[in-house]
């Protein structure tokens, strides 16, 4: 008898925690790996006051539209350059292309860029960081990067990119920071109503 109460006593303290650990919300993967990536103390950019408090980033709703086939133009003859940040920390990048696209039947364009000495791991990263008419109001007012992938090239010479997939720089979230400025040649003279949204503290 005395078995069958411990067992009793287990499976209530399960079901107890189960109840406890609040699901994170998210309506993509991405916005399920973002919200977990903020809510691990290891991981988090948040300061240790913010993520006491944190439950979850906010999120512009997907829109498809947002997902474009750019083409892809490549600049391999493009000089190296040293990419301003938010500290005195230096960076160094080299335009890897200009990706041209359509939204609402505007034609956008940007510069890509490549990190000409990646960390272990990330030697087949792009860095897409742009500005836009949200910004200051909705979103960060110093732009969002996108991260794409030298695997996202199509043979047709286009390149997927997912503004569904924008998120902040760390800046938004701690001083303690150091974050690539983005150029003012890569500003969308249109509103980008997609991926993190401003975070309000």
């Amino acid at each position: 008898m005395k078995n069958y109460f411990y067992l009793f006593f287990i499976i209530c303290c399960i079901a107890c925690n189960s109840q406890g650990k609040r699901k994170l919300p998210g309506n993509s993967p991405f916005q399920l790996e973002m919200n977990a990536k903020f809510k691990d103390a290891s991981k988090s950019p948040l300061t240790k006051k913010d993520l006491k408090t944190f439950k979850n980033l906010d999120f512009f709703p997907i829109d498809e539209k947002y997902k474009v086939t750019a083409k892809l133009t490549k600049t391999p003859d493009a000089p190296t350059f040293n990419f301003p940040t938010t500290t005195s920390r230096v960076v160094t990048y080299k335009k890897y292309g200009i990706i041209e696209f359509t939204i609402d039947e505007k034609q956008l364009k940007l510069d890509i860029y490549k990190n000409t000495n990646p960390i272990s791991g990330y030697e087949d990263h792009l860095f897409l960081p742009f500005l836009d008419d949200t910004n200051g109001k909705t979103t960060y007012a110093g732009g969002r990067f996108i991260d794409v992938l030298v695997s996202d090239e199509k043979e047709n010479g286009f390149i997927s990119i997912d503004f569904n997939k924008a998120y902040n720089p760390y800046c938004a979230y701690s001083d303690r920071y150091s974050c690539p400025i983005t150029p003012r040649n890569n500003y969308l003279a249109t509103e980008v109503k997609a991926g993190v949204k401003a975070y309000k503290k």
